[in-house]
């Protein structure tokens, strides 16, 4: 049970709304309603005074100093650290530091490590990652790919999944949960960055169009790439059937989701994107990139359809066998809102409790305050 546990959670917070800041905020509030005690430690909080954040190069320091602060303050408060680990500078900067400082201050700590860009940061980084990684206590990761990465390199994971919060996605039924394919609404949730590869769903978007004439297209995020992108949609010949919405917020994505006939994933690396539980959870049939953890994920064929990345006219034959064959796309549907039924708090807590227990008892740490 968590109740009386006491958690140093780090991790960012929204805003931005984003996979590991969403599931980080999630995560603090399903352990505070099962008692346990959560602190947060924020790894991006807003920069103070704000200006600074305008100052490459220094900020950096206007935000790490502060944050180790509060790691270490936060040490002497918790029973065990849960660090939400991505990979490169965020790396370096903020899961090592905590990993330390946890060992320092006698703390247990665990490893929430996540992000499909794994396999190739350690293959660049793993001499220097190695040793923060030896002094964890448990590492957990989302899904089997992470857990394949991280097996050929010595360490042993343990699967928590992500969760999924079915309050705020759920599934039409009846005559609203039928494709619109006389206007059928495509939609894109991932920021606009070239490892997210709008451009291949643009692309493609154009070949759907060259069948369906009014289909429209919605790009969800925000990015260093919007402005080339509105100019390949324009160049395209479609910049009045593609909105570019910027950010939306938790309960605007989810309004955006039940106005969806297909949602595309289109990235180049990926572990267990929440976007797709997110799709699968309202109902929206997915056509995603077959890469990292995603076929982890999702069955080809059965829960969404997977095409190879960069490839426009796969990604538009799969768009189109969802439009042109409803009852295929009704059968993918419903696998898809079946299977998201593992990734909810009641199926994952006891896999993240178990970690929780198993660590404070191999540390000689009282699971709760009072015992021992």
């Amino acid at each position: 049970m968590a109740s009386g546990m006491r958690i140093g959670l780090v991790g960012p917070l929204p805003p931005p709304s984003g996979g590991m800041a969403n599931q980080t905020l999630q995560l603090a509030k399903l352990l505070r309603a099962e008692g346990a005690t959560v602190e947060v430690v924020q790894v991006n909080r807003p920069y103070r005074p704000y200006w600074i954040g305008g100052l490459k190069g220094i900020r950096a320091a206007f935000r790490l100093i502060p944050y180790l602060a509060h790691l270490w303050q936060s040490a002497a408060n918790v029973r065990l650290f849960h660090v939400m680990a991505n990979s490169g500078w965020s790396w370096h900067l903020f899961a090592a530091p905590a990993i330390w400082i946890a060992r320092i201050r006698g703390i247990p700590v665990i490893v929430n490590y996540r992000g499909g860009e794994a396999d190739a940061f350690f293959d660049k980084s793993f001499a220097w990652i190695k040793p923060s990684l030896r002094r964890t206590d448990a590492i957990i990761v989302p899904s089997g790919f992470l857990e394949t990465v991280f097996g050929k390199r010595g360490f042993q994971t343990r699967i928590v999944p992500n969760i999924i919060d079915l309050s705020r996605f759920s599934a039409e039924t009846g005559v609203a949960a039928l494709l619109r394919t006389n206007t059928p609404h495509i939609i894109v949730t991932r920021n606009l960055e070239l490892i997210y590869d709008n451009a291949t769903v643009l692309r493609a978007f154009s070949i759907v169009r060259q069948t369906f004439s009014t289909a429209t297209l919605t790009i969800a995020g925000t990015g260093p790439e919007r402005q080339a992108l509105e100019k390949l949609a324009a160049g395209l010949g479609m910049a009045d059937a593609v909105t570019f919405t910027g950010r939306i917020d938790n309960e605007g994505m989810a309004d955006l989701y039940r106005s969806a006939d297909i949602m595309v994933n289109p990235s180049l690396a990926d572990n267990m994107p929440i976007s797709i539980l997110e799709a699968l959870a309202s109902g929206v049939p997915v056509v995603s990139t077959d890469v990292g953890g995603v076929p982890y994920l999702v069955e080809h064929g059965e829960t969404a359809l997977l095409v190879p990345v960069k490839d426009p006219a796969a990604m538009a034959g799969a768009i189109l066998t969802l439009l042109n064959e409803p009852a295929r796309a009704r059968k993918i549907r419903e696998a898809g809102i079946a299977s998201v039924q593992q990734y909810t708090w009641p199926q994952v807590r006891d896999r993240l409790l178990a970690v929780y227990e198993q660590v404070l008892a191999k540390t000689n740490k009282p699971l709760v305050d009072g015992e021992g």
